[in-house]
């Protein structure tokens, strides 16, 4: 399906491919867009348009669309929204913070701090922003006349006791009665590491974060556990260490929150945003009854089709969307040295056998495995980056006539690394087709399998 916009700049039905191809033959046509292929007539023509509903499946990280009219189905798929924000944020007050000291005189700021009313922290306000953005590119290309957005409330608290709460039972959590978090931990889980077994009579005990491996350092209770000594070291954060890939006991509540934060404030802004066309919200419930009744499978696209109030319209192949960002501001990464074990004769990173000091505090030390190294196989390194390299990941190229997207490049960006081709072609080979920055619309049947 190609989708039309007028001269003036209005979004008009789409067409079929055969009628676009001959407008663009004839030259009554551009094409301004190739993902979803978008063109723009050159003459003046009737702006005529049907009653065009979007169903939208909101969510913290994935977003379901369905466009529809009475009759068919135009475009629907599912987002997957852009993750870590909280961890890149964190990166940047770290350099921020480490780059003030440096300031011998720099004037204290302290009451310079302020927050306006309806503040959002950073994260949930970038995803926010993200449902705005892709409605807003959808109502550029379609000439859409209601709005229809799933909301939903959850009662955080009683999901993570596990009962219904009243009253004063909202204020007593797990960690009622305990001095603070690491003392709940500990008793939770017996005193016990839970990966060796080992009790506080014969060592020491720590607090792990579970999700340590995938960046997720919340210090809420299920993502934390008891570790001892010796199991808490950074051999066994590692790919093939016994810390590595560990689940948090419950399910993270961050999209329940996330829905229960922003359901409210999406509607206001979209009426705001959008007063001429009509802007309606329904819930979980109703949706999930009408999936059931049309005998849908639970997917998000499949959930707006029911949203947007589709029935027996002809449906299109969903498309998969990812929201890539726009630039990355790391500008030095580290490799690690390659060293051989002298114990077992395999080749191990430097950290890996490291001297064993975590704290300050000597008895907390564990053993020192430097004695254990022997022939340097790679020394470490850092690199900076010394320039903006002109391909970047989710970058639409041809090479050899057939379509691929980029997943990075190598040696100071000469040579190109295609996603499903195991040859790493020269970038002089390469040929530029379309930036994949920002909602990236991935087009399944063009690309080759390699």
């Amino acid at each position: 399906m190609v989708y039309v916009i007028s001269k003036t700049g209005k979004p008009l039905m789409p067409t079929k491919p055969v009628r676009a191809r001959i407008l663009l033959k004839k030259k009554k046509a551009i094409v301004i867009n190739r993902s979803p292929f978008t063109i723009q007539l050159t003459y003046e023509s009737e702006e005529n348009t049907q009653e065009v509903i979007i169903g939208i499946d909101s969510g913290y990280k994935y977003i379901g669309f369905s466009v529809i009219t009475e009759k068919k189905e135009l475009i629907c798929g599912e987002i997957t929204l852009l993750n870590g924000m909280r961890e890149r944020l964190k990166e940047k007050a770290m350099y921020r913070k480490q780059r003030r000291t440096r300031l011998r005189y720099r004037k204290a700021r302290w009451s310079n701090r302020k927050r306006e009313p309806g503040w959002l922290a950073p994260s949930i306000q970038h995803k926010l922003d993200s449902h705005i953005r892709f409605i807003d590119k959808l109502c550029k290309i379609l000439p859409i006349t209601k709005i229809v957005v799933e909301v939903a409330n959850f009662d955080i608290q009683s999901i993570k006791e596990g009962a219904k709460l009243k009253g004063k039972e909202y204020q007593e959590g797990e960690q009622k009665g305990f001095w603070n978090l690491r003392e709940y931990i500990l008793h939770r889980d017996n005193h016990t590491c839970q990966v060796c077994g080992a009790n506080k009579k014969n060592t020491i005990l720590e607090v792990h974060h579970i999700g340590y491996w995938k960046k997720d350092r919340t210090d809420r209770p299920s993502n934390l556990m008891t570790l001892c000594s010796k199991c808490h070291t950074s051999k066994e954060h590692k790919d093939n260490g016994k810390l590595y890939g560990l689940k948090p006991i419950k399910k993270t509540l961050k999209e329940a929150t996330f829905m229960s934060i922003v359901r409210w404030r999406l509607i206001n802004i979209l009426k705001e945003e959008y007063p001429e066309k009509e802007i309606k919200y329904t819930y979980g419930y109703i949706t999930k009854s009408k999936r059931i009744e049309l005998k849908l499978t639970k997917k998000h696209y499949e959930d707006a089709f029911c949203i947007a109030g589709g029935e027996r319209q002809d449906r299109v192949n969903a498309i998969e969307v990812v929201q890539v960002k726009r630039n990355s501001r790391s500008l030095e990464k580290f490799y690690d040295a390659k060293i051989i074990d002298i114990r077992t004769k395999e080749k191990v990173s430097g950290g890996e056998l490291n001297s064993g000091r975590r704290t300050r505090n000597k008895s907390l030390n564990s053993e020192n495995l430097r004695m254990y190294r022997g022939e340097t196989i790679r020394k470490g390194r850092r690199t900076i980056r010394e320039r903006r390299y002109k391909l970047q990941p989710y970058d639409l190229v041809k090479y050899e006539s057939k379509l691929y997207y980029v997943q990075g490049v190598q040696n100071k960006g000469a040579y190109v690394k295609l996603k499903g081709l195991k040859k790493v072609p020269s970038i002089k080979k390469i040929t530029l087709i379309k930036y994949g920055k920002g909602f990236c619309f991935i087009e399944q049947n063009s690309i080759s399998a390699g």
